[in-house]
């Protein structure tokens, strides 16, 4: 079905379950039990090894507490096995098995809260389907339309949309402009333009034009959708495995293999001693050997990982993007609307000699009055800063801007004439009567020159009297202004080994001058498609993995061959098919961000394998000395923790295997919590913090559970 979203205020937009999906509460341990009991079933279980052998540790046990009224009381090393201790065995390793299926079904549950409301807000729209589109004819004016359902549309149909109806489909404008809002999928209130034969010419399904008229060639075929793109990555049950991932699960697999090979070995070893342990005993040994806390929370933590990309507004299209761009060691960022603004702004006025300071400002303002660019605005803004409020509306005749006279200005009604613009058409102007001193000319040339080397653009004022006396006021500064913030991040970026480069288009002088102030490490400048993709590759064979962000077809070939390729959602649909991540904000500075969330991905795995592996040392401290201690009385100054009884010990360490992997499913969740710095510094915190406290915690958690167990009858 080729579905596209309503744009009804009424339907809730997926950044509300997100915002409220963002916090790991209780409720959600609730919702998510029915699919945790679904995934017990052994043909979900075995793609996860470590969890299917608890699975069948656990299944065992419960035949045997079944059968074991028939059999009689057994004895291992001294540890009477008891009809109750196998039962208790038995309800904590099937215990230990539903909070793993549990972590991952919360985990998915987020994500498939989110899909479920995009699906909600889902149907099925009318589309008025040009029959027969001619190039010469663009905007279809003559062409015959037929109404269609938007579940018919095949790709490359050309449709006509207007004001009020929504986008029946995924497409790039061929002809027109239009204001559309696209809240239902980037969640933003704010309409945005969309026009033809541009970077911003890509559309979505199910957003909704809000004026003009605009045709669209449709880009998607049924069921393939942006939508249903999003519906799918949104999902933690369609989440493919991640090649760091798949390898930690093997090495898991084989560290299971080993034991399960040591736990076969070590009954027929203990029986020449007469120290048999029973099925029970050993298979709680084996369970607190192998590390089921990371194999619980493994697939949890990936999906987490994406899923705080959603909560974000980015689309992952695999957990390898996310995985990769934890590993990010380069990054190519635009200048243009990343490090700075996109926009030229006044910084500062500099008069020349003999021209005070609020002659300046004042002529400056006025002249920019009536200025809609952007600079002209910062004009006008600077000058208010100042102290010098300029009047509500221009006192006189606006002069606009000419690619011809490359001025602006305004004529007064005293006869006053101002104009700002170019330094060489400000001198031409102003020498039309009389030519300027040289001791003038030089001041001005000096301040252009200045400018012009620090990266700026200067902006020469002029006035000219009612006596026809004309003066070179001096020079406005122009200069792209870097984003608040941003240096203090790449110096972050910079600590955690990453590299920044700068692309931009601008002369070498201009970018060394941005570059220097943003705190970059290198630039590219006057940058084209192929020295991008260029770049890219070289930095590639040195072993470096790139990320980089672009929104138009020029950017496809580099998104494509960049490790991390972000796209915005604002870009064209080559940019957007060429990325590994889409920007539903068409913010470029969250590459940044992505970085950040997929490093605290591999932080978050990383610290949870070290605690999952070094709490088993406090299980065998607990297990080992009870399973023998009755044949080898020695080994009672193992038993450190001063447990109540052997058959007290081994369950203390089974119920707290089992009760560790709910206590860390809000930390696989959430994520370990990442600060910018070495590869060094973050491994000696996690062996000190998740080393060190991997050992500790079980030696207070198994304690705490012992005293409670010596109270029950029996043990």
């Amino acid at each position: 079905m080729n579905e596209t979203l309503t744009t009804e205020p009424s339907a809730r937009h997926p950044r509300t379950e997100k915002a409220r999906g963002g916090a790991f509460n209780a409720r959600q341990l609730v919702t998510s039990l029915p699919d945790a009991l679904r995934k017990l079933s052994p043909l979900q279980m075995w793609h996860n090894p470590v969890m299917f052998i608890v699975e069948v540790g656990a299944a065992l046990t419960t035949l045997l507490a079944i059968a074991q009224p028939f059999l009689g009381g057994q004895v291992s090393g001294g540890t009477t096995t008891t009809v109750a201790f196998t039962w208790w065995i038995a309800v904590w390793l099937w215990l230990t098995v539903l909070f793993a299926t549990l972590a991952e079904a919360v985990a998915e549950g987020r994500g498939k809260a989110q899909a479920a409301s995009l699906r909600k807000t889902r149907t099925t729209t009318t589309a008025n389907r040009v029959v027969d589109y001619r190039d010469d004819d663009p905007g279809a004016v003559h062409a015959p339309t037929t109404q269609v359902a938007s579940a018919d549309l095949k790709l490359g149909d050309v449709v006509v949309v207007t004001a009020g109806e929504p986008i029946p489909g995924d497409g790039d404008i061929v002809w027109g402009i239009a204001s559309v809002d696209e809240s239902a999928i980037t969640g933003e209130s704010a309409p945005v333009v969309r026009e033809s034969g541009g970077d911003r010419s890509a559309v979505t399904g199910g957003t909704r034009v809000l004026s003009d008229r605009i045709v669209v060639r449709i880009t998607s075929k049924p069921g393939e959708t942006f939508v249903d793109r999003m519906i799918r990555l949104v999902e933690g049950a369609s989440r493919q495995k991640t090649p760091n991932e798949i390898a930690l699960n093997i090495l898991l697999a084989s560290l299971t293999i080993v034991f399960v090979v040591v736990i076969l070995i070590l009954g027929p070893v203990a029986g020449y001693a007469d120290a048999t342990p029973t099925v029970p005993v050993l298979v709680a040994l084996l369970v607190c050997l192998i590390p089921t806390t990371i194999g619980a929370l493994l697939s949890a933590i990936g999906i987490a990982g994406m899923d705080r990309l959603v909560q974000r507004n980015v689309l992952a299209m695999s957990g390898r993007a996310v995985e990769a761009a934890g590993d990010v060691n380069t990054l190519l960022l635009d200048k243009t609307g990343t490090i700075t603004y996109g926009n030229r702004q006044a910084s500062e006025f500099l008069p020349l000699s003999g021209v005070g300071d609020d002659e300046l400002v004042d002529a400056a303002a006025l002249a920019s009055l009536s200025d809609p660019t952007p600079e002209g605005s910062s004009v006008v803004a600077l000058a208010t800063s100042l102290g010098r409020t300029p009047p509500a509306s221009v006192p006189g005749d606006v002069v606009p801007f000419t690619a011809q006279t490359r001025m602006s200005g305004v004529d007064l009604a005293d006869g006053t004439v101002i104009r700002k613009g170019a330094a060489s058409a400000v001198v031409t102007w102003a020498g039309e009567d009389a030519a300027p001193p040289a001791s003038v000319i030089a001041q001005l040339d000096q301040l252009v020159e200045g400018i012009s080397q620090s990266g700026g653009t200067p902006l020469a004022v002029a006035t000219r009297g009612t006596d026809g006396t004309t003066r070179i006021l001096g020079v406005i500064h122009l200069k792209d202004v870097v984003k608040t913030g941003l240096v203090e991040r790449f110096a972050d970026l910079r600590r955690m080994g990453i590299r920044t480069v700068m692309v931009t288009g601008d002369n070498p002088l201009t970018a060394k001058a941005i570059a220097q102030e943003a705190g970059v490490d290198d630039f590219l400048a006057e940058a084209t498609p192929e020295d991008k993709l260029a770049l890219i590759r070289r930095e590639q064979e040195g072993g470096s993995l790139v990320a980089m962000t672009g929104d138009g077809t020029n950017d496809a070939p580099a998104l494509a061959q960049a490790d991390v390729g972000v796209a915005m959602n604002t870009g064209t649909s080559a940019a957007k098919e060429a990325g590994n991540m889409v920007d539903l904000d068409s913010d470029p500075t969250k590459l940044i961000d992505i970085v950040s969330i997929g490093k605290q991905l591999l932080i978050t795995r990383g610290a949870l394998t070290t605690f999952s592996i070094a709490n088993d040392v406090a299980k065998y401290f607990a297990i080992i000395p009870a399973m023998f201690v009755g044949v080898f009385p020695g080994l009672h100054v193992l038993n450190i923790m001063g447990l109540h009884s052997p058959s007290s010990a081994i369950l203390s360490a089974v119920i707290f295997n089992a009760i560790i992997i709910v206590i860390l499913i809000p930390l696989a969740l959430r994520g370990v919590r990442y600060r910018p710095s070495s590869a060094s510094q973050l491994l000696g915190r996690n062996l000190l913090l998740y080393g060190i406290g991997g050992i500790i915690a079980p030696f207070i958690g198994i304690k705490l559970i012992d005293l409670l167990i010596a109270l029950i009858p029996g043990f």
